[in-house]
């Protein structure tokens, strides 16, 4: 019983060890100001 017991607590702690290890990191997300125009839509710098 007590020999069952470990290979369940040994199967569900790799289990979930390799959950969190196929995990991919999100692509890091570069945010860019808009151009701003004068009044007559040229770009200002």
């Amino acid at each position: 019983m007590k020999k069952m017991s470990i290979l369940a607590a040994t199967l569900v702690a790799l289990a979930g060890l390799s959950a969190c290890a196929q995990q991919e990191e999100e692509p890091v997300m570069v945010v860019e100001p808009e151009p701003t125009y004068d009044k007559y839509g040229n770009v200002v710098e």
